[in-house]
């Protein structure tokens, strides 16, 4: 796909194009990248997968403004705050769901073992973001929309314009790989 042309270009470079000009695409290309880490951390807090794509929605037309107001050094650890901070507000606004909030926000001694997994499961997050990434441009845009978009292998191939077996092929073959990426990463400590 067309994104996978600003692959070799940094984060940092593509909001100095964007600060330069003022043009969202660059934005689009930058939020692209993090679609999956942001899924996963809406997940973690929402727990509910709708809720969590409603979200990743809102965060990225937040991001868009906030970014048209002032400068960000560092955007991945910014967007991820943003997206906590969302997902947290809408915890708070759940009527009912105030005290289920604190419960999880609160540590008490013995759950305290809890905070090094719940570092791990972003850290395993952004990693899988990251091993997404690394994909060919058939596999990674196949994967994101089974696994992301939940479409279809019908929508699937009308969108992409690839055969039903391509699309079962570039999701089997993009899993896999996805995978062994994982791995490699976690395995050397990435």
């Amino acid at each position: 796909m067309k994104q996978d042309q600003f692959a070799h270009i940094s984060d940092q470079q593509l909001l100095e194009y964007f600060y330069a000009d003022r043009n969202n695409h660059w934005l689009g290309i930058l939020l692209q990248r993090y679609t999956l880490l942001l899924f996963g951390v809406c997940m973690k807090y929402l727990k509910n997968e709708e809720e969590a794509r409603d979200s990743v929605q809102q965060i990225f037309l937040k991001v868009i403004t906030e970014l048209h107001k002032y400068r960000v050094d560092y955007f991945k650890s910014w967007l991820y705050m943003v997206a906590k901070n969302h997902c947290l507000m809408k915890l708070r606004s759940k009527p009912g769901r105030l005290t289920e909030t604190r419960e999880q926000m609160a540590v008490t001694p013995e759950e305290d073992n809890s905070i090094p997994i719940l570092v791990e499961k972003d850290r395993q997050l952004e990693l899988m973001n990251d091993s997404l990434q690394e994909l060919n441009n058939e596999q990674k845009l196949c994967v994101t929309l089974f696994y992301l978009e939940k479409r279809s292998y019908q929508e699937i191939t009308e969108q992409t314009g690839f055969t039903m077996m391509q699309v079962k092929s570039h999701i089997q073959n993009g899993k896999r790989n996805l995978k062994i990426l994982l791995e490699k990463k976690l395995r050397n400590g990435s």
